[in-house]
């Protein structure tokens, strides 16, 4: 009796404690941040999504991703791609001003609200256009770089073919309704990419509220669209989207710990729920995975080359960009990195010349390659420097 007394003691003590290890482990599962991130990211409503990582283009969650849609105000994404790039090359400075016609002045929609026959710097239209998505001076830089609205727009469908985006078709430089306009989440996100190269976009995705001042005094207020610079830690630019047959739509971008991503998404129900389908993929994003710095740009490889005929015998090696790989926060593997260079250069060379490539190899996968460049100009070689160098140690 007492044994089985004592038996049945010992499944009654042991039954609670089976039943509080699996509730416990029902409930790390629940809330580790790896569960509930991919939680997070299968609750992303819209038509379409798309989560990458900035650095190496690296997929990090997709649906729908080709499918082709009207995608609003995100348009113009393109538009200030395209601007940044003539400022970059110096086609068109941020101090020049630009006239504004009447179409640009009569544009409907979100808009500063331009009078007709006014200049306007560069710079402030363009961040009207980053900042309140001011169709006015969309219309009005795409005039200025183009000549006409309909010339800036086949430069961005130009644009859009360099870039790879295959699914789509721009018909206007500001996302107002259209027959025949659409893009996809995934085409979204290269642009979007791109737009985040240019530091200066960052200078204007920031600001939440100022006023644009124009020529005549007036000021009109804006109000930044992205509600993620301020609500979302890591968060600093993104462009929002909203017709009827869009619905809602934002693309965006943020940062933690050197790991930058870019998420989208296509035709949400509600503003809501736009900006809880992107916070949802950046969650996801740092949750799951971290950014492993390699190399930072114009650091040396601990690699030089021989010089031929040159004022120097040997060339540093360095990068021009951050190298850095992606991994999940779960991976214990090791990256190799491996240098192909050549034995010696002829001179002259260039700083930021391509003297080879690099390659970052995990369990026998490439997993990045970058370009390995001369970390410093070095030119011919005179007779004289040659001269002196007879009997000198090399």
């Amino acid at each position: 009796m007492k044994t089985r007394v004592r038996d049945v003691s010992t499944k009654l003590l042991i039954l609670p404690v089976v039943l509080l290890f699996a509730v416990c482990a029902l409930l790390s599962a629940v809330f580790s941040p790896r569960a509930a991130a991919r939680a997070e990211e299968f609750a992303a409503e819209g038509k379409a999504a798309y989560l990458m990582d900035a650095a190496t283009g690296t997929v990090l969650y997709s649906e729908n991703e080709n499918d082709r849609l009207p995608i609003a105000s995100m348009v113009k994404i393109m538009t200030a791609l395209l601007t940044l790039e003539a400022m970059e090359r110096g086609e068109l400075s941020p101090d020049e001003m630009v006239h504004v016609s009447s179409e640009a002045a009569s544009m409907g929609g979100s808009q500063v609200f331009l009078d007709a026959d006014t200049e306007h710097r560069a710079g402030d239209l363009l961040k009207s256009v980053i900042v309140a998505s001011a169709n006015d001076s969309c219309v009005a830089l795409a005039e200025r770089l183009c000549g006409s609205v309909q010339g800036f727009v086949n430069a961005m469908n130009a644009r859009a073919a360099e870039l790879g985006m295959t699914d789509t078709n721009f018909v206007n430089c500001t996302g107002l309704p259209a027959a025949e306009g659409y893009s996809s989440a995934k085409d979204v996100a290269t642009m979007f990419a791109e737009v985040i190269k240019h530091p200066v976009y960052f200078e204007d995705a920031g600001v939440w509220l100022e006023d644009y001042v124009h020529p005549d005094g007036r000021t009109t207020v804006m109000t930044n669209t992205n509600k993620l610079i301020r609500s979302y830690n890591g968060c600093d630019g993104g462009k929002t989207g909203f017709t009827s047959e869009a619905k809602f739509c934002l693309a965006a971008t943020a940062e933690r710990d050197g790991l930058r991503v870019v998420a989208v998404v296509i035709g949400a129900d509600s503003s809501k729920g736009r900006f809880n389908a992107v916070s949802g993929m950046f969650n996801h994003a740092f949750g799951n995975y971290v950014a492993k710095d390699v190399f930072t740009a114009g650091e040396s490889v601990g690699r030089s080359v021989r010089v031929s005929g040159g004022k120097v015998r040997q060339l540093d090696v360095t990068v021009s960009e951050d190298v850095s790989v992606l991994k999940e926060r779960a991976d214990r593997s090791e990256e190799e990195v491996r240098l192909e260079l050549p034995d010696k250069v002829k001179a002259p060379v260039r700083k930021g010349d391509v003297l080879g490539k690099g390659y970052v190899i995990r369990e026998g996968n490439v997993v990045s390659e970058f370009d390995l460049v001369a970390a410093e100009d070095v030119g011919r070689a005179s007779i004289w420097d040659l001269i002196k160098r007879i009997g000198s140690p090399r």
